[in-house]
Order: structure tokens, then sequence, then C-alpha cells
């Protein structure tokens, strides 16, 4: 019996567990010595990109508490090789599994970078070429061109780099025991799809513009081409070559891989309902794998890129997925990073309770791939910096700047706390716990003051500094990148009259909900509602939010004058209020004060 196939009690007897912290370390093999000194450098050299005062590089374990992570797993890549791969923390904290080189993960977007080996190796066949419109190969549905596209076609080129100029950024996942769409369904929009039909923002060949609704339609063109399902022809095509034999993109995963499956965990560290979610999206997020498995298909390129041989593609499809598309940041299937004449290869990933990334040398055959079981990706930079750094990759790692910082007393932060707005974009302050936050474009991070007045933060550029008006109130804060002056944010304490998008200010009151401030999403919704009074899906937020505020009558008004009214073009209110408490319900809202709702208007709780 090999250990790739042994039962997993099996691997308990294997495991060597070093207890940290109150979480755990977890290694299958026993490394020569010089291994183990590069594994103990990674480890104990864990810090993001600013250091405060007299503070040091953490454990990883130590990081991973500090982040609310379950689960971290890494494989280094040295030499063409993997040098080591170990694990961390818990594959699954409640039924007590740890993280092993075995767990899979389920991280995203890094599906589509094997997804373009998938494509690439129906144009080295000779059954599709890359720069041909899709529609010439794609049977069971066509694009819908319309102005937006100016009369030119979408190409495979296009979607693997993503020139095609098309929607849907990502995918939400769906519940493994809620109605799952078929790939067509996903591309026109048709629930039980969570996203917006993929159609063309503008036209083809023009710019850059991430779309995973696109690499979608390659996942409907190889099955259209091949006339076999995506999993299978991927596992027989690609995955298997490259050695990948733990990896699938089945969705969801075969039962008999399901011991080895991580659960997937919030930002908050709350599992994920059902574990992990299902994505029919398989090209642009379904992958199962893990860091070592990941390892043999960086390798290949690795080496094929280098003049060596792929297990998969000829050396003229290797250049395509590798070398930059047009002038933007990607080639066919992967990003590109050039560290001052250092060229590397990258995707970065993120599923509904997991995150991953891999970097990897052009040169020299070194790298790196780290999986988490979280949906909070700031450590996986952390790790992949300190493995830099440990082996010494040209012009990649990024020491921590030393900065000198102030404790700022609660009563001061209390005063800063709020909604902000700047160039139609919003930002807040608000309470994480037991600590401050700073919200913007959906990341909640860390505010670091030099003074009482003025704070930074890792993640954005500018330096931030409060301002008061003549009465002494907070109203707002100036924004400062390299000594230069943009325009300030104003904090709002009335949001009528704001001048911000639906969709901005649907944020702001989904932000609000979910730290509980139901009084304050009203206003906001209420000046959307006004702002926006065709909205109807708006106003449904609003009668939803009256809910959570026990204000029943305000919300009954509502249900009672629109019940019955369209919500788009392919949806009524009913439907789309069912579709919110399947949502409330997936991110562990309180939804019983919603049986009211359903007994006055006698609307069945599930499609």
């Amino acid at each position: 019996m090999s250990i790739a196939n042994a039962p997993v009690k099996f691997f308990s007897f294997l495991l060597i567990a070093l207890t940290l912290t109150g979480d755990i370390a977890i290694s299958q093999v026993k490394y020569a010595p010089e291994v183990l000194k590069k594994i103990k450098q990674v480890e104990g050299n864990i810090c993001g990109n600013i250091l405060v005062n007299d503070e040091r590089p953490y454990s990883i374990l130590e990081r991973m508490k500090y982040y609310k992570v379950k689960g971290v797993s890494i494989a280094v890549i040295e030499n063409y090789k993997v040098a080591w791969a170990k694990g961390y923390g818990w594959a699954d904290e409640g039924e007590k599994r740890p993280v092993t080189p075995e767990t899979l993960f389920e991280p995203g977007s890094i599906s589509k970078a094997l997804n373009a080996v998938g494509i690439l190796k129906l144009a080295q066949e000779g059954k599709v070429k890359m720069n041909e419109d899709v529609n010439n190969y794609l049977t069971s549905w066509k694009f819908p061109y319309d102005s937006v596209a100016q009369g030119k076609k979408i190409s495979l080129a296009n979607i693997l780099s993503h020139y095609a100029g098309l929607s849907v950024h990502g995918f939400p996942g769906h519940n493994i025991n809620g109605k799952i769409p078929c790939v067509t369904d996903v591309l026109d929009g048709k629930k039980p799809a969570l996203t917006l039909p993929v159609r063309s923002m503008m036209e083809p060949d023009l710019g850059y513009m991430y779309s995973g609704g696109g690499v979608t339609i390659s996942q409907l063109l190889l099955t259209d081409v091949t006339h076999e399902k995506y999993d299978v022809w991927m596992q027989n095509n690609v995955l298997k070559p490259l050695g990948m034999a733990n990896s699938f993109f089945s969705q969801p995963p075969p039962l008999d891989k399901r011991a080895l499956c991580a659960a997937g965990y919030t930002k908050n560290g709350v599992e994920i309902p059902g574990k992990f979610h299902v994505y029919p999206e398989q090209a642009a997020a379904g992958l199962w794998t893990n860091p070592t498995d990941l390892s043999k298909y960086i390798i290949d390129l690795q080496r094929a890129g280098r003049g060596g041989h792929s297990k998969v593609l000829n050396s003229d499809m290797i250049k395509l997925h590798l070398t930059q598309y047009k002038d933007g940041p990607t080639s066919m299937g992967l990003f590109l990073i050039d560290k001052n004449g250092a060229q590397y290869f990258e995707h970065g990933a993120g599923n509904d309770g997991f995150c991953g990334d891999f970097v990897a040398s052009m040169v020299g055959g070194y790298g790196c791939v780290v999986f988490m079981n979280s949906e909070d990706p700031k450590l996986l930079q952390e790790i992949i910096n300190s493995v830099a750094k440990a082996y010494n990759w040209k012009n990649y790692y990024q020491a921590p700047k030393r900065k000198k910082c102030v404790t700022v007393p609660d009563s001061s932060m209390m005063k800063y706390e709020g909604i902000y707005v700047y160039e139609q974009k919003w930002a807040a302050v608000y309470k994480n716990g037991n600590e401050y936050n700073f919200y913007l474009d959906g990341n909640s991070v860390k505010m670091y003051f030099t003074s009482p007045k003025c704070f930074f933060n890792e993640e954005f550029a500018a330096i931030k500094e409060f301002t008061y008006d003549k009465t002494g109130n907070i109203n707002g804060y100036t924004r400062t990148v390299d000594g230069t002056n943009y325009p300030p944010a104003k904090k709002v304490y009335e949001p009528e009259g704001l001048d911000l998008s639906a969709m901005s200010l649907h944020e702001i009151s989904l932000f609000l909900l979910d730290n509980k401030k139901y009084s304050e999403a009203i206003k906001y919704l209420q000046a959307a509602v006004k702002l926006y009074p065709e909205d109807r899906e708006m106003l449904l937020n609003l009668a939803n939010m009256y809910v959570f505020n026990d204000e029943y009558d305000k919300a009954f008004t509502i249900f009672k004058a629109h019940i019955n009214d369209k919500i788009g073009t392919e949806s009524n209110w009913i439907k789309v209020f069912q579709f919110y408490i399947g949502l409330y319900k997936e991110h562990n809202y309180d939804v019983s004060k919603f049986d009211k709702v359903f007994r006055e208007f006698n609307i069945q709780q599930s499609e």
C-alpha cells in the first residue's frame, strides 16, 4: 500500500506534532538537518510589511492565531524539486483532523492556470485555434455579441489572458445541499446562478479585465469540442499526465476523497456551511489540490520553459503559457511578475472558506505554494516573503519597514468611528473585536498611528490624518501618497443626499448589517431608495433591514405594496427575497426574525 493511497487513519501514526499557542504544526517526513534549518528559518520569520516599535517577526503558528487561520499547507520548490512540504493547524477543527501535505484544498482561481493548460492542449492537437471566434467551437450555447464588442470577436487567447472584455469577476459558491446551476445557466445569469450574465463590458483585445465568467466560457467550449465531462477530460489529459494524482476538478468532491478535503472557514474563523461550497464553474474555481501536487505542474512548466520537455504541452504552447499577452499583467493563464529584472510567474486564488497562492521563478527552478482554509489572504504573502528570504530568491524578498507608532485611547477612536466618502468611494473606521480597523474595498485592516490623529495601513499607500471642524467634531481625513495630497475623505453624519452609486450604498448597508448597526443601515437604504426609486432590490433590502431591526410594521408595508413587483428582467420580489434569506443563512445571520414575514405573506421558506 502506497502512502499516497493509505487510509487517513494510517497517517495519524506518522504525524509528528508540535504544540504551540494552542495550535499544531504537522510534518510527515524526516528531513535532512540542512532542510530542517531552512524550515525553521521560514517558520520563525513571519511578518507583514511593517514592524512597529520593538516588534519582532512571529512564528507561523502565532501569525495563524492572529489572523484566525485554521490551517496552512506549504510546499517549497528548490532546484526543480519539492524541497519540503508541511501542514500546520487544522484541516477540520471540529473533527480534530490536522493539515498534512496530503490535505486537499479548494483554493479557487488557481484552477484557471490548469484550465489554460487544457485549452492549450486542445490547440496543440488542432482541435481549436487560439485566435478564432469562440462561437466557431461552441455548440450548446453561443456568446451573444452586442454593440459593446464593436464588431470584434472573442477568442480563447482573449479569454485566457483576461483580454476578452467580459463581465463577472468571480463566483460565490453554492451550498452542497442546495440547487446547483448548469454552466449555461451561469453564463446567462439564470437562477439558481448567483451572478449576472457573462456579457461584454468593453470590446475584446482593448485591455486587461479579469473575468472568471470568460474562463467559464472556455470550460463549456472544452466540453463541446471533446464531448466529455470537463473534470473527466482534465483528469485524463492534464492532471494525470502531470502526476497530480490526488487532484481533481469534480464538483462536489467524490465521496472517497472527502476525508482528505479541508473544511473552509470565514475570515472570522467560522466554518462554511456544509464545510465547503460547490462551484459548477470548474475551470474558474473548481480545482481541489494540495501544494505538493500543484508543484508538479509548476516544475513541469519551469523545466519546459528552459528548453526541457513538458508532459503535456509542446514548446509553442509552453511559450504562450509563459509569455506576456500584449501589454497586460498576464500570459495565457498566468500572471507574470518582474522583480527588478528577475522574472516570476504566479497565480493567486480565493473561494468561500479558502485561499492560496503560488510564485515560481522563470529561471533557476525555485518557488513556493501556500494554501489556507481561510478567506483572509494576508498570511499568504507573509509566508511567501519568508520563503523568499530563507532561500535567497533573486530580487523578491521585501524587508519590513520599521515604524514608530503610538497608542490612541478608545475615547479618541470612538470619535473616529463611522463612514467616510471620497471620489465616489467609501471607507469606514469601526470596532472589530478588541481593536479598531479601517475598512476599504472589502479589506478590513489594522490602523497604525504615528500621532493621535495620523494613521497608515500596510495594505494602502495613503497616509491619513483626521481633521476637525470649528466645533471640534471629526469631519474627515486627509490623504497623502508620497507627498502628494489627494481629495480628502468626508465623514458622513447624515447619508441623505450622498452622491454615491446604488452599489456603494448597498455595500454600506451590508457592512453595517454585518456589524449589527441596523438603524444606521436603514438610514443609508432610505437615502438610496430616494436616489434610486426604480431599484426594487434596494427597496427589498430596506424591508429586510426593518425586519432585522424589529420594525415589522414598516417592513410589512413595503412587502404589501411591492410583493408582486418584478426585480430585474428574469426574477420577482419573492424569488429575490428567498435568495437573500439563503445568503443570510450562509453568513450565519439570525433569520428566525423572518418567520413572521413567511407566515404573513404565505411565502415558502425554500424554492
